[in-house]
């Protein structure tokens, strides 16, 4: 009798153990695992010429911030002879891979005995001149690239995901995603926290400054509309057609018939905005990114947006008037190829709040004014 009941203080003791074990054990793993939020990701979704470079740097800066400027570059060198449309699986596998700091996707487009100045503009990301990728900077610097080339090129590229797996934000700037549907599978992924930054810039101002750059494009401008359609006088602009109708789709997508997972994740963002008024739109950008705007960084991003150079070269984000640069097409760009433009990029600019020209007379008293605010 005694031995019964032992047995059965015994059992109930082992039942109330293995209750606490299932039942609190998990809770406190799980209150541990919190005290580190996720990393945030973001996206900034744009197209050639059209500040991104400029706006990636206004993240790139920010010490809590690890920025990559378009490594699918490497997918569009590698795969040149397909479309934009077919590599957009490939370009979408790097970008989540790059997200969660797996690094060896680069494996597929890049030599076996690569290093971390081999990553296409490597040198535009502080966090990549900073430790751990390089210990001559710290992380709170606000540095060059042009001082990071320099000093910071030997190291492995190994670094790379060393040092993206440090950082609470990791962003990426992208010019060669067309549809935005694409990129369900990513904001949709448990294991991300994807936001979208969609930037655009007036088509005419985009033509203009293409112009200035079109060696540096012309291999993405074959893939983009095929080698045939960018040769002759209509060139240019069938490159152009495509380009503002992604646009189109991607604002469709992304405000006018958004899914339920895109909600408060998804920005549209102008250019023109963005230099009219540097710090509000940056603070608002970060708000989104969940960041914070230092005292450091509204300094140096008025600084950049109000120097005296002319952002001719390619992705040159040096001091500059940005105001009067965003708006040079109005006195550059002839009247002709101003209504070609608009011709077919007519549905974006409305869409987008962008005032067509009706005469080169409008132009030439064309003001800022014309421009429709963009809520």
């Amino acid at each position: 009798m005694v031995k019964s009941r032992t047995r059965v203080q015994v059992l109930l003791i082992l039942v109330v153990l293995s209750f606490l074990l299932i039942h609190f054990l998990p809770c406190s793993n799980n209150a541990h695992m919190e005290e580190k939020p996720s990393p945030v990701h973001i996206l900034i979704l744009s197209s050639w010429r059209s500040g991104s470079s400029f706006t990636g740097q206004i993240f790139s800066q920010h010490p809590s911030v690890f920025y990559l400027m378009e490594p699918a570059w490497h997918v569009w060198v590698k795969m040149y002879q397909n479309s934009a449309k077919v590599l957009h699986m490939a370009v979408r596998d790097l970008v989540r891979s790059v997200f969660l700091c797996d690094m060896s996707v680069f494996d597929a487009y890049m030599s076996s005995q690569k290093k971390k100045s081999d990553l296409f503009q490597w040198e535009t990301s502080r966090a990549l001149c900073s430790p751990p990728a390089c210990d001559s900077f710290s992380r709170s610097d606000i540095i060059t690239a042009g001082n990071c080339k320099t000093i910071c090129g030997k190291y492995p590229f190994s670094k790379v995901e060393e040092a993206c797996k440090t950082y609470s934000h990791v962003v990426i700037k992208e010019v060669r995603f067309f549809d935005l549907k694409v990129l369900y599978p990513l904001l949709t992924d448990p294991s991300l926290n994807l936001k979208i930054i969609h930037l655009v810039r007036d088509p005419r101002a985009v033509f203009r400054s293409r112009e200035n750059t079109m060696g540096d494009l012309k291999r993405d401008s074959n893939i983009v509309v095929g080698s045939q359609k960018t040769k002759g006088e209509m060139g240019p602009y069938n490159t152009m057609q495509v380009i503002c109708k992604s646009h189109v789709e991607i604002y469709k997508a992304g405000s006018q018939a958004a899914p339920s997972f895109l909600k408060d994740r998804y920005l549209l963002v102008r250019y023109e905005d963005i230099v009219r008024d540097p710090l509000a739109r940056a603070a608002q950008m970060y708000r989104f990114a969940e960041l914070h705007f230092t005292p450091e960084l509204q300094k140096w991003v008025h600084n950049i947006t109000h120097g005296k150079g002319h952002g001719a070269q390619a992705f040159d984000i040096g001091s500059r008037d940005a105001l009067r640069v965003s708006q040079a097409w109005r006195k550059t760009l002839p009247f002709q190829k101003i209504e070609k433009v608009q011709n077919v990029c007519k549905d974006a600019m409305h869409l987008l709040g962008y005032r067509l020209v009706q005469s080169e007379e409008e132009q030439k008293n064309m003001s800022l004014d014309l421009l429709s605010a963009q809520n």
